[in-house]
Parts: C-alpha cells; structure tokens; sequence
C-alpha cells in the first residue's frame, strides 16, 4: 500500500525553478531517500505533502488523503522535520513541546521523555538561548514524539555533531523496522544510504532515477584493468581483489558508493 503519493506534480517558478512531472511513491515500512543539491526541487515537493502549497498540477496524497484538503488532519499525525525549523522563540523547549502535545490532542507521552534523553537535551532552555544543535534536537522529538506511522524528514541532522548524527541514523532504522514509513530528504549521503530502501534523484526538479539501492549499486559498477608482468602475477592480482585474470591482464569490479553514483547524475559533464 502506497502510504505517500505523487503523481505528476508540477509548478513552475519559471527560469527553470520548481519541479515538473514528478511521480514516486512510498510504500507502507519503507524509507525513501530524496536526493538533489539547493534548489533542484526537494522542499518544494515536501511542501506540497505537508499542504503547504495547493498543487495547480497532479496531486499529493499521504495515507490515502488529499494534501491540500485533508492538510490539517495529515498534519496532526505525520512527524515533520523542516529543512529551517522555526518556534516560538520566547517558550522554552518545554512550553513548546507542551503546547504540541494540545495541538496534537494527546496526552503526556513517554516517547518525548525518551527522546529527549536519547538526544541529551534539556528542553527547560529559552528556545531563543539555545543552539542550533539545542534546536535541531527539540524539532526531532517535536516531530516523533507522538508515535506517528509516517515521517517527512526535511535535512534532519542539520546542525547536530556526528554523535548526535549517527544516533538519529540508528533511531531511523529502529523505526523503519517497526514499520515507519519515512521519506528523507538530505545531503548526507551515509544517512541516506545507511536508512533508505529506495532512493530518487531529482535534477532541475525531474526526478532523473528512481530505484531501490541495491539495483543502484548493481547497475553502476566500475571495472578496471591492470596489466602485470606476468600470468601468475595477475591471477594473485585477481584473487587479492576478487576479479578475474585474462593471461597477463586483472579485472576488478568495483560497486560505486552512494555519492559517485549520485555524481553521475550531476558531475558526468564536467568529467
């Protein structure tokens, strides 16, 4: 069942801004990872899940409802993390979460005492006094702290250290694996590659791939060929570096990582 859908989602800014065409989805318990620089269209088509922008052409739905219609109650259940997080600078981390808890209609929860332990943060700060890495932590739970079953996750570990960083990895994969539905946008590609089954990359706001990573990585393979001196010599080459030995020649195969693959979308012109 496809908890996220887009389907041929356009708006155009003009000068070649915004995103054109663009359909994916995500299925129930799967974590999709959205990848593309500033400005290739990422938080525009986030912005039209959360019903922050009325699509004018195609369609947005998460869980079965409409994005723009039905925004408020999508809203209220859905776990979101901004790409810039703003709050209410003259509460303190408390009130904040305090007040979420009323928007929400729910009550005290245990999972925003675990989260913020998890994270290490005090929330009785004033939000204006606290870091960005404070901040960042604050919107994390904030977003999970009510148990959601989908998550929209807009450049998540922005502002965190690598501690705090692979820690929301490890969060990450402990909710994939109780069935969260996650679609992640970021610049990280380890916390793309090590949280996310399918990855799509969009390119001046067209999505250029869409595939699990596993087929990514079988289908962007470098092969290299190293000439020695004589047979044996390339038959140890090959058997060191799991290829095969042709006479005096070795041939390695080499699987891409994440970040080359990507670049072959958006560096291949200047290589």
């Amino acid at each position: 069942m496809s908890m996220i859908e887009v389907e041929k989602l356009t708006r155009d800014y003009g000068a070649g801004k915004g995103v054109f065409d663009l359909s994916f989805s995500v299925e129930k318990g799967e974590a999709f990872g959205f990848l593309g620089p500033n400005g290739a269209g990422k938080t525009t088509t986030i912005r039209h899940l959360m019903g922050f922008l009325k699509c004018r052409s195609g369609s947005c739905r998460i869980g079965g409802r409409d994005c723009w219609k039905e925004r408020d109650e999508i809203q209220r259940r859905l776990g979101y993390i901004p790409g810039e997080i703003s709050f209410f600078e003259d509460m303190t981390g408390t009130e904040f979460l305090r007040f979420l808890r009323w928007y929400r209609n729910v009550g005290v929860l245990s999972r925003e005492k675990e989260l913020l332990e998890y994270f290490e943060l005090n929330p009785d700060t004033k939000i204006r006094k606290m870091s960005k890495g404070m901040k960042q932590k604050l919107g994390i739970t904030a977003a999970l702290m009510h148990d959601p079953a989908i998550l929209i996750l807009d450049e998540p570990t922005s502002g965190l250290d690598p501690l705090m960083q692979s820690r929301f990895i490890e969060l990450m994969q402990r909710e994939k694996q109780r069935g969260k539905t996650i679609l992640l946008s970021s610049h990280m590609f380890e916390e793309v590659e090590r949280t996310c089954d399918t990855i799509g990359i969009i390119r001046q706001g067209k999505l250029a791939e869409v595939d699990s990573v596993e087929n990514l990585r079988k289908r962007h393979v470098r092969s290299y060929t190293v000439t020695l001196e004589t047979e044996e010599l390339a038959e140890a080459f090959a058997r060191d570096f799991g290829g095969e030995a042709r006479g005096r020649e070795a041939v390695v195969f080499t699987r891409q990582s994440l970040e080359d693959i990507f670049m072959h979308y958006y560096g291949g012109e200047q290589k």
